[in-house]
């Protein structure tokens, strides 16, 4: 006997837990069909466990610099098990939530694979699910209205490059270490790449990060690259960039070994454990797309600006999409696309309102265009405040880094704020706001910022950009 729904989520993740709690909340009976544990990929093995870690990376590097704030302590000692049972901890509070807001919502949570299903008995379009139990009983299959496939990505390796769990990682296997290696080389210096070796190096661990473009996070704002790269250069992290690892040469037992290409030359690199940091693929595979008349771009479902696919009761979200592989991004994915199939006015997500994080030591965000950006489109106006400039930020101890604010010289819309220092992530909540409302930096400025706070550099920022600013 078939279980009918008004939507049924494939996956539950961020993205696929939310649009079902929005579901719920505007009457649909709603299911989710998840093969592992609700709250996906940032939940368990992503952008939480990740942040827990370095948070405790980042306390125990404070402690280890007290004395710069008056306090002596004679012993900082280092219990990376009680670290991981702290992130454990968190996971599992966070997970035990998410299970009590599918009670709430009377959302129907099925553990198992879930397939797509052809015109059948049970439906005359395509979009039933079939869903397979880890115990071997039954198939049971579910029909519904609606689809929404939000199944995530996994990372992804470079061809030839086998990972073993012991000496080669993805993200998944590093975040279950016992101990932190003595010395790692992490290949790729993106947004991943560049956490884990900041969290590293504050763990005490010798890093070195080889990056195959001319520079660390490549897609952010220049300013940016080059000011994290002096920073995590300065903290002892070696980076290589404009460098192609060769597969072919990795050689592993005691340690790593592998060779790089850089320029006309190969350079040898050994450590006890390589990170492999080089994107994301999407869980497309074995889902029955076959089934449907869905189609893929280079192993993405292709959507319309509201999440339809090519089967207009199908949508898809979050990284099975591609786009901007954020968490948040799928959240919001997933609520637009539930507004969509129930009818409601949804306005299409705009990649330029959506606020990028990387949880370095200091931290980096941003939203809108970059710089250079920027320039190919429009005659820019540029202001910018060092962190040095602003009281808080003294009092911290973190005065490195910056605020900056392109904006349009004609329009005076602002265009692009990009962060650099200490709670650069929680900042970043008011630069998406004037994005938002179409902001000026004039209307930036008159906003009152309250002394002394780190937000002060937003204000500052904005007065910069017309040569108005006060501290500096």
């Amino acid at each position: 006997m078939a279980n009918n729904y008004d939507l049924i989520l494939l996956g539950g993740g961020t993205g696929g837990y939310v649009a079902a709690i929005r579901a719920s909340q505007l009457g649909l009976r709603t299911a989710i069909v998840e093969k592992d544990a609700l709250g996906g990929t940032c939940l368990h093995k992503g952008c939480i466990p990740t942040k827990a870690l370095l948070r405790s990376a980042e306390v125990y590097e404070e402690v280890k610099k007290s004395a710069s704030y008056g306090i002596e302590v004679s012993e900082v000692a280092l219990h990376f098990g009680k670290i991981q049972e702290r992130k454990q901890a968190i996971v599992d509070k966070l997970h035990q939530g998410i299970q009590q807001l599918m009670k709430k919502g009377k959302i129907d949570v099925y553990h198992g694979i879930g397939r797509l299903l052809g015109p059948s008995i049970f439906s005359p379009l395509p979009g039933s699910i079939s869903v397979e139990f880890p115990d071997n009983r039954d198939n049971e299959i579910l029909t519904s209205k609606n689809v929404i496939i939000a199944t995530g990505s996994r990372p992804r390796s470079l061809k030839g490059l086998a990972i073993d769990g012991e000496y080669v990682l993805t993200s998944d296997e590093a975040l279950q270490l016992s101990d932190c290696p003595n010395s790692i080389i992490i290949v790729g210096g993106g947004v991943i790449g560049v956490e884990w070796a900041s969290m590293l190096a504050d763990f005490g661990a010798e890093v070195t990060i080889i990056e195959y473009s001319d520079r660390i996070i490549p897609t952010e704002d220049k300013t940016l690259s080059i000011t994290l790269a002096r920073s995590l250069k300065k903290r002892g992290i070696k980076i290589v960039t404009s460098a192609k690892v060769l597969p072919e040469t990795l050689r592993t037992g005691e340690g790593v070994t592998i060779n790089a290409e850089i320029g006309d030359q190969q350079q040898t690199f050994h450590a006890d454990k390589m990170l492999v940091s080089v994107g994301r693929l999407p869980n497309t595979e074995d889902l029955g797309l076959s089934n449907t008349a869905i189609e893929l771009d280079h192993g993405y479902i292709k959507t319309n600006a509201f999440g339809q696919t090519k089967e207009s009761q199908i949508y898809a979200i979050g990284d099975v999409i591609g786009g901007l592989q954020l968490a948040h991004v799928a959240s919001h994915e997933g609520i637009k696309a539930v507004e969509h199939l129930a009818g409601l006015p949804v306005e299409p997500l705009h990649p330029e309102l959506v606020p990028k994080c990387i949880y370095t030591h200091p931290e980096i965000a941003s939203i809108g265009l970059t710089e250079a950006e920027a320039k190919k489109e429009h005659v820019v106006k540029v202001g910018k405040v060092p962190f040095g400039a602003i009281g808080k930020a003294l009092v911290y101890g973190e005065s490195d880094g910056f605020a900056k604010i392109i904006a349009d010289k004609a329009t005076d819309d602002i265009l692009g704020i990009h962060l650099y220092g200490p709670h650069a992530t929680d900042l970043i909540g008011e630069a998406a706001l004037a994005k938002l409302l179409d902001a000026t930096p004039w209307e930036l400025s008159e906003a009152i910022h309250p002394h002394p706070t780190l937000t002060e550099i937003i204000g500052e920022a904005a007065l910069a950009v017309d040569g108005r600013a006060i501290h500096i």
